[in-house]
């Protein structure tokens, strides 16, 4: 009987290596792939959606979130929706697929509401910026400035093929255009407040009931002051918070010294979709919004 070979662990500095030897300008599709799928995985998807809060705290886009009642009264469905759109999207804007039917599905449920270019972009920026900060703190080590520009150059064509406007040249333009429009808007709504809890209440049914209030605080403690703040949450025991950082400083140091990841990790393959059990089609995920709603001014 013939057993299986064994596959040789990969070093930690296996993809590393790779990206040092590709151009950010022309290469980006493949080192933004190492990036978010072999490198940072995790650290991309826990930040991303925490990014989803930032957007309920600008009240324009937290007040139309609640008037279409999609996050609030199927926000599963709705969470689940985003990831997959964002992901198959994500395949055709990096050139791993020629299908764009999930861009076309983006663009026609952004199409149906009156959004302002300017809340398009910071949106956008949130999925540029929030992920990196994320990275520099809690990845086992920081990007480099070939992995940086690869995402910048990722986002910059999402954005493009979204008809976004006036988008940003560099990471430092959409840091400064993130910080400056956190500062400017970020304020407490009604509806706002009522998507966020929707968004808490199912992250934290993926817990046991016993541990939610842990997991309450530990998410509330990844959240910035100004964040809460416009949110109007409560500051997290300092002990809570405490421990967050204690245990993520222990993650980092941990994948630090773990073989580089071999097989490319996707979102959809970490997800639940509770709401595709037998799978989806691309042309059916999303909302099908019947009239036009504007933005709240």
């Amino acid at each position: 009987m013939r057993l299986p070979s064994l596959r040789r662990p990969l070093r930690r500095d296996h993809w590393q290596r790779k990206i040092a030897q590709l151009d950010p300008e022309t290469d980006w599709p493949d080192i933004s792939s190492i990036v978010f799928g072999h490198e940072f995985p995790w650290d991309i998807q826990r930040s991303t959606e925490l990014a989803l809060f930032r957007t309920y705290a600008v009240p324009e886009i937290g007040e139309l979130l609640a008037a279409t009642r999609a996050f609030i009264d199927h926000t599963e469905k709705r969470f689940d929706d985003t990831a997959i759109v964002l992901v198959e999207s994500g395949l055709y804007v990096g050139g791993e697929s020629d299908d764009a039917t999930a861009i076309r599905r983006l663009n026609q449920m952004h199409g149906a509401y009156d959004i302002p270019n300017d809340q398009m972009l910071y949106v956008l920026s949130t999925f540029v910026v929030t992920p990196c900060r994320w990275i520099d703190r809690y990845g086992y080590r920081k990007l480099t400035e070939a992995e940086l520009v690869s995402i910048v150059r990722y986002w910059q064509r999402f954005g493009q093929l979204m008809g976004i406007r006036d988008i940003p040249p560099d990471y430092a333009g959409f840091a400064d255009y993130y910080d400056t429009y956190e500062r400017d808007r970020f304020a407490f709504s009604s509806g706002g407040r009522a998507v966020a809890d929707a968004t808490l209440g199912l992250l934290l049914s993926w817990f046991p009931t016993q541990l939610r209030p842990v997991i309450h605080g530990a998410l509330m403690s990844l959240l910035e002051p100004h964040l809460r703040r416009a949110l109007n949450y409560a500051d997290p025991p300092p002990t809570v918070a405490a421990a967050v950082q204690v245990a993520l400083g222990l993650r980092k140091a941990l994948v630090a010294r773990m073989p580089a990841r071999r097989d490319r990790l996707s979102p959809l393959d970490t997800m639940r979709l509770r709401t595709y059990p037998t799978g989806y089609d691309i042309a059916k995920v999303g909302t099908f919004p019947t009239r036009r709603v504007s933005s709240v001014d």
